[in-house]
Formats: C-alpha cells, sequence, structure tokens
C-alpha cells in the first residue's frame, strides 16, 4: 500500500510539474500589457497643459508593477528574485525601474526646466523616491518608497490643473525632447550590447532578455505620451511623427515577446535566438530614435 501510494503521489508530482511554468507563462503575458491608454485619456480634442500625459504614463507604468498579484519582485525572498527561478519579472521589473528613472531624470532637468529657471519641487522629490534601492526588502521597502514616488508625480498633475498651474508644464521645445530620445538610445545601447553577448551564462540569457524588454516596455508608453504632448507643435512634421509612431510600434512588439522559454539558438540552428529576435527590434527602434533626432535638429 506504501509503495502504491508513494508511486501514485510521484506521478502526480510529475504531472503537475509543467503546470507551473505554464501559469507563470500565461500571468506573464497577461501582465505584459498595461492598463492604460493614453490615447484615451487625453483624446486629441482635450486641452492639456503640457506634462499631463507624460507624468501620467510614468505614474501608471509605475503603479502597474507595485498593484501586480506578485507586486514588487527584485526584493523578494530569494527563491523568487532576479536571482533564481521564476525571476523573468522580476528582470522585467529592473528594465522598468532604470527607463522610469532616466525618463523622470529628463522630464524634471528638460522637459520642464529651461536654462537657470528652478526645478518643479513635486519632480525632485518624484525623481529621488524612484531612485531609491529596488532591492531593497525593507528600512525603507523599495515598494514603499516608489509608491512615494507616485504621490509626487499626482502632485505634480494635481498643480496643471490648477489656474495658473502650480506645477511647470513641459516648454514643448525641440532641443529638450533631442535629450529625451537620446537618453533612450543609450539605454537601447546598452540592452543591445547586453543581448548579443558571445556565449553568455547560461542562466543569464534569460535574464538580458527581459531586463532589456524593460527598456521596452516604458519606451514605447512614454513615447505614445511624446506623440500627445507634442502632438500640435509637430502636426506639420509628416516625417517625425511618421517614425515616432514606427518607433512606438518597434519597442510595443518587443516590450510584448514572451516566449514560453528564451532560447539562444545558433543563427543557422534548427531552434530560434530569441535575444537576436529581440535586438531587431531594439535596432530598429534605435536608428528611428537617431533619425528622428537628426530631423528635430532642422
Amino acid at each position: 500500500m506504501r509503495l502504491l501510494v508513494r508511486t501514485v503521489a510521484a506521478l502526480l508530482v510529475l504531472a503537475l510539474f509543467p503546470v507551473g511554468p505554464l501559469v507563470l507563462h500565461f500571468a506573464q503575458k497577461r501582465h505584459n500589457r498595461l492598463p492604460f491608454d493614453v490615447a484615451r485619456a487625453y483624446p486629441l480634442d482635450r486641452r492639456m497643459v503640457g506634462g499631463e500625459a507624460f507624468a501620467s504614463t510614468l505614474v501608471a507604468l509605475v503603479e502597474h508593477e507595485l498593484e501586480s498579484p506578485t507586486g514588487w519582485r527584485p526584493n523578494d525572498f530569494f527563491l523568487w528574485g532576479p536571482g533564481l527561478w521564476a525571476d523573468n519579472n522580476a528582470n522585467r521589473q529592473l528594465g522598468i525601474i532604470q527607463a522610469v528613472r532616466e525618463s523622470a531624470r529628463v522630464f524634471r532637468d528638460n522637459l520642464t526646466k529651461v536654462s537657470a529657471t528652478e526645478y518643479d519641487r513635486n519632480l525632485v522629490d518624484a525623481d529621488t523616491l524612484l531612485r531609491n534601492d529596488e532591492r531593497k526588502f525593507w528600512f525603507p521597502a523599495a515598494e514603499t518608497r516608489f509608491g512615494e514616488g507616485v504621490a509626487a508625480l499626482r502632485r505634480y498633475l494635481a498643480g496643471l490643473e490648477v489656474v495658473p498651474p502650480s506645477s511647470k508644464p513641459l516648454n514643448r521645445r525641440n532641443v529638450e525632447l533631442i535629450q529625451l530620445f537620446e537618453v533612450w538610445t543609450d539605454l537601447l545601447g546598452d540592452a543591445h550590447s547586453n543581448l548579443l553577448r558571445e556565449n553568455p551564462p547560461f542562466l543569464k540569457t534569460d535574464d538580458y532578455f527581459y531586463h532589456a524588454q524593460g527598456y521596452a516596455h516604458v519606451m514605447h508608453h512614454l513615447m505614445l505620451a511624446v506623440m500627445r504632448e507634442y502632438a500640435a507643435d509637430l502636426a506639420g512634421r509628416r516625417t517625425v511623427l511618421e517614425m515616432a509612431a514606427r518607433i512606438a510600434e518597434s519597442l510595443g512588439r518587443a516590450a510584448e515577446m514572451k516566449p514560453l522559454v528564451v532560447i539562444d539558438g545558433d543563427a543557422d540552428g534548427l531552434f530560434a535566438n530569441h535575444r537576436r529576435n529581440l535586438v531587431a527590434y531594439l535596432v530598429d527602434a534605435r536608428q528611428l530614435l537617431y533619425s528622428t533626432r537628426e530631423e528635430l535638429e532642422k
């Protein structure tokens, strides 16, 4: 009887073994879609001071990671963190927070500030809080500081609603927008370098993949926000608008790639090389960012 029980138990374990990875796979696919549509939130016929779409997108990006069923993963128990086992979302979140930080910094330093003018206080607070150690479990927890950063962004948004605005609106100068695109180009260059490493450690292959996806996820949604923020200013610049739309599309495709297993196949082999497949979209976006910067400089 004991042998029978053990055999049945072993068979159940073997039967359920593939279920865990499948659940994680489809849950991640669903999570990768941000439930925020900047075009719907800020239609073209809605009056905007400037800065609302960009700040709201930053809020949505961070809140989505904090409020998901598994929450913020990089500071979790080591079996669920970015170093072992169910680490895909953790590495993706590391890419997300890095891209959010750099974009929020440019938002504070360039998009809402000109030369000798002062910084927006709430954007300074948001930038500082979002730079808390993403792996810190407590005293303070990463989730706590990131949530406070979101609250600072919400205060910034509230300041845009009063008349006259108490928050600093977007200045809409091309030279400042170019600064944002330069930062994004650098982030994509970092992702490109990691993804094309020769013979990376076996356990690092999917880490590079999902970290790069985190970059793409943030830049995709913020590019859509930029297109809305600068819609009136770029209305007569068809080439810039078309390239911006193509950048957003390439980054969106990169952000939603979700193979069941990240495979590192040879270029002429039977199996896919998901790192190189992802690179194709990122390189396309990066080259278009270069071209867009050149157009804006004219």
